[in-house]
């Protein structure tokens, strides 16, 4: 089979619009979660929230970017990951290495496009009033993965995975898996969600998950999560033809796991997560062992962050592996989440340093873990592991080795 490397990457996020800026507020613990301001509510509508703050993306302009017809036919979500994907597709050169139909884009989308879909509702059911005719080519959960086609020209297989929060990194391992079994040469992959409209956060409010206070994963007062939004791309091909055309290579996907818990909606099992792992580390050929750092799923809820935490002892056993979650920077991006996570990985495994779980004072010593708080930490191993375990029990778990 063939190896598989990352030559690009591009973010827009609540902690940088650009992957430098992402980096350097990853390795300073810098969050992106603060009071969320609303776009289009009348003043005092919010007033019922249980929460009030989010990560949200700040100083992001579609407009900068992007051709006034491409803004005209897309929404925030479409919007940021288009201008992601443009930030990967530059830093790898891949545009016009490959012919249209040896590429593929794969996609995690989780939400859709909720600012262009609820308003025009609203409005409907409020006033009567016509609906936009770009609305449903603007909502639908594929719009962006289409978008980033037309914009590149792919015309190979173009799919959007919608796994709730494991999403993108189920785009990302299915566009490895594709690459490296001669499917397609080369892959445009990540994921993307813009859901903090008015309706999406009073229904997660209704859940009572989403932290009144602040996002502290694996601490003992971890009280809920915090919400959202973002983009992150990689372009994924294999090792030879990167080499051959000289391309920096920025790591290598070397490993995918995935699993269903297959026992309740919300509730998440340790078996689950832990054979996501297995599967992840046996895919790559890596012994637990060489796992030298876990980017966890994290989310700060309870039931969470203990599952979690029993998966990665019953995979690493006694000797333990360091780990972090990075919800506390940029806070749970649904679709999105797990490519900033597997980015987040990668510049962990590059800069040879772990980022700190932000928000982490007072450790859960329950949960039995190593985690990284405080200051960023050596990284001594050559593989890391990135977690997303979604709602309804849907593991995906990436395993990347360390280029260079």
């Amino acid at each position: 089979m063939r190896r598989v490397v990352v030559t690009g990457m591009g973010c827009v996020t609540p902690i940088g619009n650009s992957v430098e800026e992402f980096r350097e507020g990853l390795f300073a613990g810098r969050s992106g979660i603060a009071e969320h301001v609303f776009m289009d509510l009348p003043e005092g509508k919010a007033a019922g929230l249980r929460f009030r703050k989010t990560g949200q993306v700040v100083g992001f302009n579609a407009a900068a970017h992007l051709a006034h017809a491409q803004v005209t036919a897309t929404e925030r979500s479409s919007q940021m990951v288009l201008v992601a994907t443009a930030q990967a597709v530059r830093q790898s050169a891949i545009a016009g290495v490959y012919g249209g139909d040896r590429m593929s884009v794969l996609l995690g989308c989780s939400t859709g496009g909720r600012s262009a879909e609820e308003p025009e509702t609203g409005r409907l059911y409020t006033t009567g009033a016509r609906v936009h005719p770009l609305t449903v080519i603007r909502s639908m959960a594929s719009a962006g993965a289409s978008q980033v086609a037309i914009a590149h020209g792919v015309t190979g297989p173009v799919l959007n995975i919608s796994t709730a929060c494991a999403s993108s990194t189920h785009a990302i391992g299915m566009a490895f898996q594709m690459v490296r079994a001669g499917m397609v040469d080369a892959a445009i992959t990540g994921g993307h969600d813009a859901p903090l409209t008015w309706g999406f956060l009073r229904a997660w409010d209704s859940m009572r998950v989403v932290s009144p206070t602040e996002c502290r994963p694996f601490s003992k007062d971890r009280d809920g999560m915090t919400l959202g939004e973002g983009a992150a791309m990689l372009c994924l091909e294999t090792l030879e033809a990167a080499q051959a055309r000289g391309a920096e290579i920025l790591g290598e996907v070397v490993g995918f796991g995935m699993s269903s818990d297959a026992s309740h909606i919300t509730q998440p099992d340790p078996a689950g997560a832990a054979a996501a792992m297995t599967r992840a580390l046996a895919d790559g050929g890596v012994a637990a062992a060489e796992v030298g750092y876990v980017n966890a799923h994290g989310t700060a809820t309870q039931a969470n962050d203990s599952v979690e935490a029993e998966a990665i002892r019953r995979v690493f056993g006694e000797r333990g592996v360091p780990v972090s979650s990075t919800k506390g920077h940029h806070g749970h991006s649904m679709g999105a989440t797990g490519a900033i996570e597997a980015m987040a990985a990668m510049l962990a495994l590059r800069e040879r340093k772990m980022p700190v779980t932000v928000g982490l004072t007072a450790p859960d010593e329950a949960l039995g873990l190593d985690l990284v708080m405080g200051e960023p930490r050596e990284l001594k191993g050559d593989v890391a592991l990135s977690n997303s375990l979604a709602f309804g029990g849907l593991n995906a778990v990436l395993a990347f080795r360390r280029w260079g």
